[in-house]
């Protein structure tokens, strides 16, 4: 019996070291492939945010500075008169106030409409509500060029050309991809607690402010801020409509900076302005990239 005893413990002995050595070896691995994945995004976010460090580089150089041999990423001397002339240079500020309008009306109020279409396909019972949605889902693989010239002449006919209003009111009743992702976000909602509060007399407007909105909010969050990116960042609607250089969006003002002071090489001050258009949106997106995240991780765990 001693001798099984022996036997048995010399076979588990051996066991016991190669699992510890196979453990071992594993986390050796593990290590190794985080210090490569480590590596890799951070040489891809190196090369990403190299483009934004090249431009405050170069707003803060001088003209001859700019053609420098080797590149200068450190300016010598710094001009932060670049930030000061660019105002006068153009209609920056007006740029800036017409851009704000536009992005923000646009988005506030078009994401309440989205919000609330979304609602509506997801836990109303609506007749032909999927047909609705399917036709409207259809309607984001027609581009926007296709419309381009019967809008232009719709919005001609009304007298709105040269205003901001041709930028504004298409938005104002929602986004579809706005719409289509508030809807599969809503899906985990429970439609016990929607029936619960019509039992105790709740319209759907009351059910949708109070039971149904801070329940997406995180999704109509997420939506928000990269809407509000893009139609902060939108050239193709403003160069259209737009005529008038106090009445342009930021984006035009930036082109038109490019167009006059290209040409007398002063791109410090193209420079200077781009990067004044760029600070609105980095704000926006540092401060809720939480909600981005997370948005984009539930959306993904709950599909």
């Amino acid at each position: 019996m001693f001798q099984n005893e022996s036997e048995t413990v010399a076979l588990t002995v051996p066991r016991a070291k190669r699992a510890a050595a196979t453990g071992r070896t594993r986390t050796s691995q593990y290590r190794i492939v985080n210090a490569i994945v480590f590596a890799v995004l951070s040489l891809g976010g190196i090369i990403m945010i190299a483009p934004l460090v090249w431009t405050f580089s170069t707003s803060l150089k001088t003209k001859e500075a700019v053609f420098a041999l080797p590149p200068q990423w450190i300016p010598d001397p710094v001009q932060w008169e670049n930030y000061i002339r660019v105002w006068s240079a153009g209609p920056l500020a007006s740029g800036i106030v017409n851009s704000l309008i536009v992005s923000v009306s646009v988005t506030v109020v078009g994401t309440i409409s989205s919000a609330i279409a979304a609602f509506a396909f997801a836990k109303m019972r609506l007749p032909f509500k999927n047909v609705v949605f399917l036709s409207l889902l259809a309607a984001i693989m027609i581009p926007f060029p296709t419309i381009m010239i019967p809008q232009f002449k719709m919005f001609a006919d009304a007298g709105l050309v040269d205003t901001l209003w041709p930028l504004i009111l298409p938005g104002l009743f929602g986004n579809i991809v706005m719409i289509f992702f508030l809807r599969q976000y809503l899906d985990s909602v429970p439609d016990s607690i929607i029936e619960a509060a019509k039992l105790d007399g709740a319209g759907y407007l009351r059910i949708f402010f109070t039971l149904i909105f801070p329940a997406i909010r995180p999704a109509v969050a997420a939506q928000f801020i990269l809407w509000f990116m893009a139609v902060w960042n939108d050239y193709l609607a403003p160069i259209i409509y737009l005529n008038t250089p106090e009445r342009q969006t930021l984006q035009l003002v930036i082109a038109s900076f490019n167009a006059t002071y290209a040409s007398q090489t002063d791109y410090p001050l193209i420079m200077a302005a781009s990067f004044i258009a760029l600070v609105p949106v980095l704000v926006v997106f540092v401060v809720f990239q939480k909600q981005i995240i997370e948005s984009v991780a539930l959306t993904g765990a709950k599909g």
